[in-house]
């Protein structure tokens, strides 16, 4: 990660802050977000973190083997290690992630393969309990049969490539995924088998469980591949989210991802924050734009994006999100071996954003 393009993009943001609509004294809150990062925790990567002033993250993938990366002796030696940067960790992924079904750590939980489906949703139960035994208050955790779909990368701003979706151009190869036909009801009975069994857990754990959305949403009764996405428009979340009352339960709420479920993102979307956060669903947020929208965007730098990005989080602040806002799915720029410099961009950005935020209030 470059600490100049974090310079960069902090000067840029402040001034975009500063020309955004300024709030109403009586509608502004104190700013309890916080700039957080996902996906790795090496040494590296925190050291530039802690430089950037980021103090919560969620780790890289630990894998499924519960006896091993997910004892309590190897969670508290990572504990430890994030800690010792001066960064909390907020939260570990379960071996539940956006690879398509053929692809999957535990495709038996969506395959509904018993007996081996319910011994995969007990070491789920005893992840979660042993996160909660390592002061580690949340997970993560994805339920997609597809994966995440895209068509050919595009070129964006100075020549970036950009990660690309048009569904008219779209092919499905082959017809069906290993899982054959999933409709609706199939999907929801899978669904609610898992939830049934996993939010009492987390409960007793004290755990949050933070499921990502589907990303990208089809259209009603199309679905993709033969699977109908029923995760992936705002109406399936609010059904996913009613299914427990339980605190514990919510999304690990992709900005990115919900835009692409909306004709019109760069209006909509602040009301869909507003209706998950004022319910207290929202755990985490992947602060990512897109330009387009239902079934064909790009994804795009945070300021080169239709959302208002500042609109956003003060829709944030309004509702009391306190979680970690992150940056998700940078664009690819030549040289940028890992995306370290885009995610230093959005970093800065993300932090410019927040600083202007606290000095509203």
């Amino acid at each position: 990660m470059s600490t100049a393009s974090v310079g960069a993009a902090a000067l840029t943001l402040a001034g975009t802050a500063h020309a955004a609509t300024s709030v109403a004294p009586e509608r502004r809150r104190p700013v309890l977000m916080k700039a957080g990062h996902q996906h790795d925790h090496s040494e590296t990567t925190l050291r530039a973190l802690a430089a950037f002033g980021v103090t919560n993250i969620c780790s890289g993938n630990l894998g499924r083997d519960v006896e091993k990366a997910w004892s309590l002796e190897a969670l508290g030696r990572l504990r430890k290690h994030v800690e010792s940067f001066g960064i909390t960790l907020d939260c570990v992924p379960l071996p539940m992630s956006s690879a398509p079904i053929a692809r999957a750590e535990m495709p038996e939980i969506l395959l509904a393969k018993n007996p081996a489906r319910d011994r995969a949703i007990e070491d789920i139960c005893t992840m979660i309990r042993r996160a909660g035994q390592a002061g580690i208050p949340m997970v993560k955790y994805n339920l997609t049969f597809i994966g995440v779909v895209r068509t050919a990368r595009t070129t964006g701003r100075g020549g970036a490539s950009l990660s690309t979706f048009d569904f008219a151009i779209a092919k499905q190869e082959p017809p069906l995924t290993e899982a054959g036909r999933i409709t609706e009801q199939v999907y929801w009975d899978r669904i609610e088998y898992f939830l049934k069994r996993v939010v009492p857990v987390a409960e007793e754990a004290k755990v949050k469980i933070a499921l990502h959305p589907q990303d990208p949403g089809m259209p009603k009764g199309q679905g993709w591949r033969g699977v109908e996405t029923v995760l992936g428009s705002v109406d399936g979340l609010k059904r996913f989210v009613e299914t427990s009352a339980s605190p514990y339960h919510g999304l690990n709420f992709c900005q990115g991802t919900v835009s692409e479920m909306l004709q019109k993102p760069g209006e909509e979307i602040y009301d869909v924050i507003r209706y998950f956060g004022s319910r207290g669903k929202i755990f985490n947020v992947h602060f990512r734009n897109i330009r387009g929208g239902f079934l064909k965007f790009q994804e795009v730098m945070p300021d080169d994006g239709d959302v208002d990005m500042p609109r956003a989080l003060r829709a944030y602040r309004e509702i009391g999100f306190d979680g970690m806002i992150m940056a998700d799915h940078v664009p690819q720029i030549v040289g940028d071996v890992g995306g370290h410099k885009a995610f230093a961009f959005c970093i800065g950005y993300i932090q410019a954003l927040l600083q202007q935020l606290r000095s509203e209030v």
